[in-house]
């Protein structure tokens, strides 16, 4: 059974339709880039996968997105943005809360009973973060790289156990060597998690996904392997968009 179904999604602000009747498939414990050019849907459409596209006043959706076969606009949306988290593209610490409240703080918001400590140091060692964080978890959050910020945002939206995590750009405000660092730490996440990412790189698509999706003017042109959809793309409106013809 597939992770993730979309089936038939639009999405609206207010008269603007920005995601037009998209149905793709998400396998579990893969990658799946999205990829377009800006304004295409992208950003909105992962939105809609975790109900956060809801939260913008006068937007709305129709269509069907289900999780393990479960329609998500069924469920409590608290409830279902645990079980599918999200890191946006700029690193979002709580800027008066320490290192390890930031990590925490999902938990404790949801008053889950569970041992903080273990939860702690279990998550930043995913995120390859508690040698360089450990002796100094009472800081302040403000004080790390913007690489390791976006490393413990990821933390954070691990600390409540997802089963999807949903990624936009979360690389695009970084330097080379932290972007290098969150693709590893993607590759390694696919073990355990299902991955939805947008991006505008496409070498990052080719090198961290299973599946990529190529949108445009809020369509969804072409899906499938990401090796197929770079070298062998079905559509002319791929080809020119990986060739650089157009983005």
């Amino acid at each position: 059974m597939n992770k993730l179904e979309v089936d038939k999604l639009d999405a609206w602000f207010g008269e603007t339709r920005a995601v037009k009747s998209i149905s793709l498939a998400v396998p579990p414990c893969s990658v799946t880039a999205i990829i377009g050019p800006s304004g295409c849907g992208k950003s909105t459409f992962v939105r809609c996968l975790n109900r956060m596209h809801e939260l913008t006043p006068s937007a709305r959706s129709e269509g069907r997105v289900l999780l393990d076969g479960e329609d998500v606009y069924a469920v409590d949306p608290v409830y279902l943005r645990r079980r599918v988290g999200m890191v946006f593209q700029r690193p979002n610490v709580f800027p008066t809360m320490s290192i390890s409240d930031n990590v925490l703080s999902g938990l404790r918001l949801n008053r889950v009973r569970a041992d903080y400590e273990a939860i702690l140091e279990r998550t930043l060692t995913q995120t390859a973060l508690w040698d360089e964080v450990k002796d100094r978890l009472e800081g302040s959050a403000v004080g790390l790289s913007g690489g390791q910020q976006q490393r413990l945002c990821i933390a954070r939206a691990l600390a409540v156990e997802p089963e999807v995590l949903l990624m936009d750009e979360p690389a695009s405000a970084l330097d080379p060597i932290a972007t290098a660092k969150i693709e590893e730490l993607i590759d390694e996440l696919k073990q355990q998690y299902t991955i939805v990412i947008v991006t505008h790189n496409m070498q990052q698509a080719i090198r961290i996904s299973d599946y990529t999706a190529f949108f445009y003017l809020g369509e969804l042109v072409e899906h499938g392997a990401t090796e197929q959809v770079f070298t062998r793309p079905a559509k002319r409106e791929t080809e020119d968009y990986v060739t650089g013809k157009f983005g």
